[in-house]
C-alpha cells in the first residue's frame, strides 16, 4: 500500500515540486548571480545622469514681490541750472538733469515722461568728473523745455 501511494504521490507532485525546488534554489542562490561583469572603457567614473524633477515648491520664498527699485522718484534726483543748462534749455529745448547711476537712458525717458508728463526726443548722458550722472533731455517740438523748467520751479 505505501509503495502504491508513493507511486501515485510523485506522479501528482512532480510539477509541483520541479517548481518548489527551482524556487528554493532561487531564493538561496538568487536569481542575478550570474551576472556579466560590465566591460569599462573609460580609466575615470562619469556619475550616470539620473532624473532631475522640476522643483514643486510648497510655499513662495518671497510672500510679497519686490517694488520696483528705480522708480521715477530715484531716478531723477534733481534739475540742473547752471548757467549751461540754461542756454541749453533757451536754445537746443533740453533739460539738464542729476540722475541715478545706475539709470539708463530709458529710464530717464520714463521717469521724465511720468514726473513732468512731457514727451524726450532723446536722452543723452555722461558721468562727472565727481561720479555723478548728468542727463540731457532733449525735448520733442511740441513742447518748450522753458515751460517745463518754469512748471519744475526751477528758473
Amino acid at each position: 500500500m505505501a509503495a502504491a501511494n508513493t507511486k501515485s504521490g510523485k506522479a501528482a507532485a512532480k510539477p509541483q515540486d520541479a517548481k518548489a525546488k527551482a524556487a528554493k534554489k532561487a531564493a538561496l542562490k538568487g536569481t542575478s548571480s550570474h551576472s556579466v561583469r560590465k566591460v569599462r572603457t573609460s580609466v575615470t567614473f562619469h556619475r550616470p545622469t539620473t532624473l532631475r524633477l522640476p522643483r514643486a515648491p510648497k510655499y513662495p520664498r518671497k510672500s510679497v514681490p519686490h517694488l520696483p527699485r528705480m522708480d521715477q522718484f530715484r531716478t531723477i534726483q534733481h534739475p540742473l541750472n547752471t548757467e549751461s543748462a540754461m542756454k541749453k534749455i533757451e536754445d537746443h529745448n533740453t533739460l539738464v538733469f542729476i540722475v541715478d547711476i545706475k539709470a539708463n537712458k530709458r529710464n530717464i525717458k520714463d521717469a521724465v515722461k511720468k514726473l513732468y508728463d512731457v514727451d524726450a526726443a532723446k536722452v543723452n548722458t555722461l558721468i562727472r568728473p565727481d561720479g555723478k550722472k548728468k542727463a540731457y533731455v532733449r525735448l520733442t517740438a511740441d513742447f518748450d523745455a522753458l515751460e517745463v523748467a518754469n512748471k519744475i520751479g526751477f528758473i
